[in-house]
């Protein structure tokens, strides 16, 4: 459940502006890290905005070709648009507005996230988040594992001007359905203008916001506009956060306890030495992470 909260107040250190980029097949993302600011807030190792872009049906919008990974997991939230999942283990989803999919890829997989049949065929506008939540070392060759989490399946929770979505950890005492091998939080927020709202965090744990509309009015009269990244401090106390008089606030929220081991990253296998990053390429190469059905390749 959620940790109590303890009156205290967590202090802001450090608001981060993503930087724009290109991924994937050639759509634009907001990074707020890794980049020159900051290389990761352990255990979250990227976080994405995929950047809102409208498709006129029948085009062929981009998406993520397939490629492998090693080490962590990846965490896909579709705010709107259709993207359509393909894995080397054999796991295949559809997830629109509202939905996620939590894919393990622990010791070696390959996939594909593109737009769906139905997305290409009607258009529309495409948005979403991406977040890698690393694994500590005795958990990165573990098997790999596909979740698909339905918007229906979220929990939900709501209050006086506010409401939240909670899809990993424990929020306003409601627990998220995601299963996670690190311990973490991750939830979606709106405040109406002038709304306000306490997170208890614990002890130790890594506190964070990503604002993707709005602005956030924070402590020590600090603010977060659409775009950027603010890291709490680490000791125990609660999340402060108010969208301002004049708009809502949809934000994000990352919670979560440090591995604190090393890491090392090449493109996208993330390990703890240099030689375990050579292994995971000439697995790769070898073909041992498997390949997806045609129609999630390039």
């Amino acid at each position: 459940m959620s940790p109590a909260s303890t009156g205290r107040t967590k202090s802001v250190v450090e608001i981060i502006t993503a930087n724009r980029q290109i991924e994937g097949g050639g759509f634009e993302v907001f990074r707020p890290f890794p980049g020159p600011a900051r290389l990761d807030l352990d255990p979250f190792l990227l976080l994405d905005e995929m950047a809102p872009q409208y498709h006129p049906p029948g085009s062929d919008p981009v998406g993520a070709p397939a490629h492998p990974h090693r080490g962590f997991e990846t965490v896909t939230y579709v705010l709107a648009g259709e993207a359509e999942h393909r894995d080397s283990a054999g796991n295949h989803g559809i997830i629109g507005p509202g939905d996620v999919q939590w894919m393990t890829a622990g010791d070696g997989i390959v996939h594909s996230e593109m737009p769906s049949d139905r997305a290409r065929a009607e258009g529309g506008l495409g948005h979403g988040l991406q977040l890698w939540v690393n694994l500590p070392a005795a958990l990165r060759r573990t098997a790999p594992r596909y979740q698909a989490l339905p918007a229906s399946d979220l929990a939900q929770v709501a209050g006086d001007g506010w409401n939240a979505v909670i899809i990993a950890g424990s929020f306003f005492g409601v627990d998220g359905p995601a299963e996670t091998h690190t311990p973490i939080g991750l939830a979606r927020v709106h405040l109406e203008a002038g709304a306000s709202q306490r997170l208890p965090v614990a002890e130790g744990h890594v506190a964070a916001l990503y604002v993707y509309h709005g602005t956030a009015a924070l402590p020590d009269e600090r603010r977060a506009s659409a775009q950027e990244f603010a890291v709490f401090d680490q000791r125990s106390g609660d999340m402060v956060i108010a969208a301002d008089d004049e708009h809502a606030l949809d934000a994000f929220v990352l919670t979560g306890q440090p591995i604190g081991e090393p890491i090392v990253r090449h493109g996208p296998f993330v390990m703890n030495t240099e030689a375990e990053i050579e292994e995971a390429i000439l697995d790769f190469q070898a073909g041992r992470m498997g390949a997806i059905d045609p129609v999630g390749t390039v």
